[in-house]
């Protein structure tokens, strides 16, 4: 069909405005949240374009989030894909000890297209030494308990990355951390790169620089704070990409 001066015009103004659009869906945006964000209304999180939520089940081997049945149901509800998340206290226990509480309290995985794999989050400490008082090998051994634990209750390791679809194809535990916590505290190890899933916190414009080993990052936690409750997150991929995801399939 030939087209008139007019309408070319028309359409290349079309495309234009639709390009933002199209890019902006291709990373799935999502929140993490816990007890502090108190009540989230789900579906207005859904509403808003959001796909998935990571949501504070356990802290340590005592703490259990009195939000996270609250908040899971509601994400749950809403339609998001959501998944749990560990406070690690490498003081308090060992790895294993840790792993097991999380499992045994929102931290499980199944195969039913909606659940994340269950992440663990290492890093500053809040009220004590910046480390824990580990050395740098001590650290690396104790995260490396905790995922072989969470890993032999949920499923074996592969990684996946294809262009920006980043992800993992197994039930391994993702590790939420800073670049520079994990220098500081792990000797920036290289020693998950290949089995844990990167869920990276850089609160910029750009991702930054990651820990040794990790050529990407699955997650982006971007901003503490913004239009929805708790902190931003994006998945690495699209969104197809992170239904696959968790359903452990390649993309």
């Amino acid at each position: 069909m030939k087209l008139s001066t007019a309408a070319l015009l028309t359409l290349a103004i079309s495309v234009a405005t639709a390009s933002p659009i199209l890019e902006k869906r291709a990373n799935p945006k999502g929140i993490d949240v816990s007890h502090f964000q108190g009540t989230v209304n789900f579906n207005t999180v859904k509403a808003n374009g959001l796909a998935f939520a990571y949501i504070k089940a356990t802290e340590g081997t005592t703490f259990e989030d009195p939000d996270f049945s609250a908040h899971y149901d509601g994400a749950t509800t809403a339609g998001l894909i959501r998944g749990g998340y560990h406070f690690a206290h490498p003081d308090e226990s060992s790895g294993a000890t840790q792993a097991k509480f999380f499992l045994a309290h929102g931290g499980g995985w199944s195969k039913d297209g909606i659940t994340l794999p269950g992440a663990l989050d290492i890093e500053y400490n809040p009220s004590g030494a910046e480390c824990y008082g580990l050395s740098a090998a001590s650290m690396v051994a104790w995260v490396k308990d905790f995922s072989d634990t969470y890993h032999a209750s949920t499923g074996v390791v592969l990684m996946c990355a294809i262009q920006r679809q980043a992800y993992s194809s197994a039930k391994t535990t993702v590790i939420y951390t800073t670049t520079d916590w994990w220098t500081t505290c792990t000797g920036n190890s290289a020693a998950f790169a290949s089995t844990n899933p990167l869920w990276i916190a850089r609160y910029a414009s750009t991702i930054g620089t990651l820990p040794a080993g990790w050529s990407f990052a699955t997650f982006w936690q971007y901003a503490d704070s913004g239009p929805n409750p708790g902190d931003q997150d994006e998945f690495n991929g699209s969104l197809q990409g992170l239904k696959k995801y968790v359903l452990s399939l390649f993309y």
